[in-house]
């Protein structure tokens, strides 16, 4: 986008010069609209028989017995542990299987590293895959395989591809240039090149970016034990909030999440700190 320049005479003679942008008036336009129609959406909505009084007063009923009172009612601890392990689990394998595969896919969606076109299918595929959110990836292999942890790995796997060879694909692409030209000028092929100067020189980032889907595939992993029965601490969640309607035992369950989920953080950053303090420098 081009920026457009608009000059005014003024009353005095002199010419006021405003410099304005497409894109800012685009942006400027969508949030307008935006705001109407959700301004729009709450004069239309339907609020018959709501009580907002009453809803607030159970929703803050609600959110203190959640929170203030947490309890296991149906299961114990050592089950508890069980299903979180059965969490991670799922996320581990679709992260590190996704982690490797992207790892030789992104090498061919590096523009300096394969030919243009074959980089342009790649990333045209992937964009796809990445547009398709992960629970319906879940629903599409659960036609084939059947609910369960199998269709939740797949899922998980293909989306965990898509949007790690984005990430690694644009890291390799950010290798010096002339480290790459050095090797070709000493005759180095294309598999010394990669292991010579685009692994070392991106390690740590692949490692940060292999790590932070986890936390994603995670989070991924607690819906899917719900949406396609794979098991875990979100089944028992889904089990708790819809079937048994227990409010304690669903404020346990939230609580058991957060923590694990400031655990795998504190470990990110730990381990960031220990073992690739140059990519935090960056």
């Amino acid at each position: 986008m081009q920026a457009t320049t608009h000059m005014k005479r003024r009353s005095d003679g002199r010419i006021s010069i405003k410099s304005g942008n497409e894109v800012q008036l685009i942006m400027q336009l969508t949030i307008l609209i935006l705001t109407v129609l959700t301004v729009l959406a709450f004069l239309f909505f339907d609020y018959t028989g709501l009580d907002i009084q009453r809803a607030i007063q159970e929703t803050a009923y609600n959110l203190k017995v959640m929170f203030l009172e947490p309890a296991l009612s149906h299961f114990g601890w050592g089950e508890a542990i069980y299903q979180v392990g059965i969490t991670l689990g799922l996320a581990f394998l679709s992260t590190i299987l996704g982690a490797v595969l992207s790892f030789f896919l992104a090498l061919s969606a590096a523009t300096n590293l394969t030919n243009e076109w074959i980089t342009k299918i790649v990333r045209i595929f992937l964009a796809f895959i990445r547009a398709v959110p992960t629970v319906l990836w879940v629903l599409i292999f659960a036609i084939a395989a059947g609910l369960g942890s199998e269709a939740a790995v797949l899922g998980m796997l293909f989306h965990s591809i898509a949007y790690l060879v984005k990430a690694f694909s644009e890291a390799f692409e950010e290798v010096d240039k002339g480290i790459i030209e050095a090797l070709r000028a000493t005759g180095a092929g294309w598999w010394h090149i990669v292991v010579h100067a685009i692994l070392p020189s991106t390690f740590t980032y692949l490692m940060s970016w292999t790590f932070l889907r986890f936390e994603i595939n995670f989070a991924v992993a607690v819906a899917m034990g719900a949406a396609a029965g794979a098991g875990g601490i979100g089944f028992e969640l889904f089990m708790a909030s819809s079937f048994y309607f227990d409010l304690r035992e669903v404020g346990m369950i939230t609580y058991m999440i957060l923590v694990l989920a400031i655990i795998l953080e504190v470990i990110s950053t730990l381990l960031k700190n220990r073992y690739f303090p140059a990519s935090i420098k960056n």
